[in-house]
């Protein structure tokens, strides 16, 4: 492989790990603070996909992308009081079944409402704009994406470090009703953590569908599934862990592909699932959970 493949195939892994990271940074906040796997976020992230088709239908670009992350965020939220927040004095399987029921509603509801037929993802001119540097050539969207990724995770760095919210954040996720007691808003906050985790699955909708440009109903499942192996690689509750386990499987399911063993390339994610879980079962970034007395 010349330097040039390799250079090529490692900024297409990059591309694709930033949007697998910014879908895995939902599943990682999610379970930071309420110990709950949303198996539905990969289907919002698809359900934006949708939201995006019937947006530029009607208005331009530059209306439609805050339009589409308005209502993945909107999405969002609704699960969250719907599903989620009525079952959260029940067991934790009761919440985790509730997340799964929730998956299989918007597959299946996203296939009655728009078929199963693929439909084609709309065009965002400015994204497909192609660069070439020597024998490389890439789109505006491959190198924006690695960018905007770490980007965004700085910026959320930065809200749950330095902002009342953030402080909100990490009180409930160490304890729930030491929080309340201490007078946070506990419901606000946990909504709070749908909206962040909805955003960015809305934008990595629009970064990782501008690529592949077709969108069905069951778009969502591999990618989530995969995202969610980001997020356990890295350390579930760890955001900086999220983003590099998204840019490891990237860049690992993209140079499979290019070395022809494409048929195992999903295969292998689940492999590494497995390794990590068997070796380090808190993930590289994780901390160990210690049992209260």
């Amino acid at each position: 492989m010349s330097a040039s493949t390799f250079a090529q195939h490692f900024l297409t892994g990059i591309s694709l790990g930033g949007a697998y990271a910014l879908i895995a940074i939902g599943y990682t906040m999610v379970y930071g603070i309420l110990r709950l796997i949303n198996f539905a976020h990969g289907d919002i992230f698809m359900i934006s996909g949708y939201f995006m088709i019937f947006a530029m239908a009607s208005f331009p670009w530059y209306v439609a992308i805050p339009i589409v992350l308005l209502g993945t965020i909107l999405l969002g939220v609704v699960i969250e009081k719907a599903a989620y927040r009525p079952l959260r004095s029940s067991p934790r399987m009761s919440v985790m079944i509730s997340a799964i029921g929730v998956s299989y509603l918007l597959q299946n509801l996203a296939t009655y409402l728009f078929t199963a037929i693929p439909k084609s993802y709309p065009e965002i001119p400015f994204l497909k704009i192609i660069f070439q540097f020597g024998g490389i050539s890439a789109s505006l969207v491959t190198l924006i994406t690695p960018v905007l990724t770490v980007v965004l995770v700085i910026a959320l760095m930065q809200l749950i470090n330095h902002t009342k919210m953030g402080m909100a954040m990490r009180a409930v996720s160490k304890d729930t009703e030491a929080s309340r007691l201490m007078g946070i808003k506990v419901d606000s906050t946990i909504s709070m953590t749908f909206v962040i985790g909805s955003l960015l699955a809305g934008v990595g909708a629009i970064l990782y569908f501008t690529d592949r440009m077709t969108v069905y109903p069951y778009s969502g499942s591999l990618p989530g599934l995969k995202c969610f192996v980001a997020a356990v690689l890295g350390g579930i509750g760890s955001i900086p862990g999220a983003v590099i386990g998204g840019f490891i499987i990237g860049i690992c399911e993209t140079f499979l592909v290019a070395f022809g063993y494409s048929t195992f390339s999903d295969a292998f994610t689940f492999l590494l699932l497995i390794v990590i879980l068997l070796v380090r079962p808190t993930g590289l970034f994780g901390e160990a959970a210690t049992d209260k007395v």
